[in-house]
């Protein structure tokens, strides 16, 4: 039986499309990562709950609790997390959506997205919350 690494970085992927989800697992795991999957942000809220992680990919547009609730919900509970946001989504994004971004900051990753830029991506947001 395998011991889990406690040093391992953790990543929680909130990403309903599985296709995305499992290229995001293939990538993140190559690159380190102990990545955990979730279809909605209602169930990414359960699994937060749960457990410690390092980062965070969220896609805006989720089922039930979309990614800028998802978002503001971390924010309200646990706040010193928020710094661990990436934003994803292929959708065309509104006026209000764009606010929304700049007003937190975060990194933002369109999709289609690459391997290389997935990863990029990643690594420099956890660089940036190792410091």
């Amino acid at each position: 039986m395998k011991t889990p690494d406690t040093n391992a970085k953790r990543i929680l992927v909130v990403e309903d499309e599985p296709a995305i989800g499992e290229l995001c697992r293939r990538v993140l795991t190559g690159e380190g990562f102990e990545v955990d999957l979730a279809a909605s942000g209602k169930a990414a809220q359960g699994m937060i709950k749960k457990q410690q992680y390092d980062l965070f990919l969220f896609d805006i547009r989720l089922p039930v609790v979309n990614g800028i609730e998802l978002y503001q919900w971390l924010q309200d509970k646990y706040p010193q997390l928020t710094s661990r946001v990436i934003f994803t989504t292929g959708s065309v994004i509104g006026v209000n959506t764009i606010n929304f971004m700049r007003e937190t900051g975060r990194p933002y990753l369109p999709k289609p997205f690459n391997h290389k830029e997935l990863a990029t991506i990643v690594m420099e947001t956890y660089r940036s919350i190792e410091n």
